[in-house]
């Protein structure tokens, strides 16, 4: 959802059909009122922080597409590593970060420029990530290395890897930055991350196959999708425990968001 909470754009990566585009919702009428073509398979996008472009990455045609959102027309496409994931920005917006599944690297984009100044070597098939409320560090789930590479977006290196859980995919922080929470695909538990000391706090269990994870703006809950049990989990973030667990969601579910 775009910052003014006006617009929802929507990924159609096309899989069977082949529609290659983001459809552009409005929440007052809840109505399509812009469908925009991208590149091949797009599955992540993200808004800079001032709401003027929408980030969408292409996973098949190894590229971003920047859409302005004024225009609603893609006025730049970014080429990356190969096979894209997730895209996320600094708070500032003058860096987006890029996980590139099958380069096993992260793309760093200057905003202004439209340009990639810099490719970050992490772990094995990165997917999902998360910058810290101030700017200073990346946290990128590494899905077949079993681990967390935190990027320091100063000198865009890796300056730790955390081992987690299998197959971690996603990664949502707390407001605060105190900590980042690591759903794992493969091993149905949730990993809790002291960002101070970067190591595993807690270890949470939730139900099959947790996917999409996101924090509560006071970030006193975590709400964590579990695709296969076709429910969510709400975890309290002070006690790191789950408090309760949400029935009656659709088949399979994926990404989690809160507005």
């Amino acid at each position: 959802m775009s910052p003014n909470g006006q617009e929802v754009y929507v990924t159609n990566s096309g899989w069977i059909f082949g529609s290659n585009s983001v459809s552009v919702i409005n929440t007052l009428t809840n109505t399509v009122v812009a469908t925009i073509p991208v590149g091949n398979f797009p599955i992540g996008v993200a808004f800079t922080p001032n709401g003027a472009f929408a980030y969408v990455v292409n996973s098949n045609a190894n590229s971003v597409s920047v859409i302005d959102t004024a225009t609603r027309t893609v006025v730049s496409t970014i080429n990356v590593g190969a096979s894209p994931w997730g895209v996320a920005f600094t708070l500032n917006g003058a860096f987006a970060y890029v996980t590139n599944q099958s380069a096993n690297n992260v793309s760093v984009i200057d905003t202004a420029t439209k340009s990639v100044v810099a490719t970050v070597p992490v772990g094995n098939n990165p997917v999902g990530l998360a910058i810290t409320p101030d700017g200073a560090f990346a946290y990128i789930a590494n899905y077949l290395s079993n681990s967390v590479s935190v990027i320091s977006t100063a000198t865009n290196t890796v300056v730790n890897t955390i081992a987690v859980g299998a197959t971690p995919i996603a990664v949502a922080i707390t407001p605060n930055g105190a900590s980042a929470y690591v759903p794992n695909d493969g091993s149905n538990n949730v990993s809790v991350i002291n960002t101070a000391s970067n190591t595993v706090t807690a270890t949470i269990a939730v139900q099959a196959n947790p996917r999409g994870v996101a924090v509560t703006p006071d970030g006193a809950f975590a709400y964590v999708s579990n695709r296969i049990a076709n429910t969510v989990s709400v975890v309290n973030t002070a006690t790191n425990s789950v408090v309760a667990t949400v029935m009656g969601v659709a088949l399979f579910p994926e990404a989690v968001i809160i507005r």
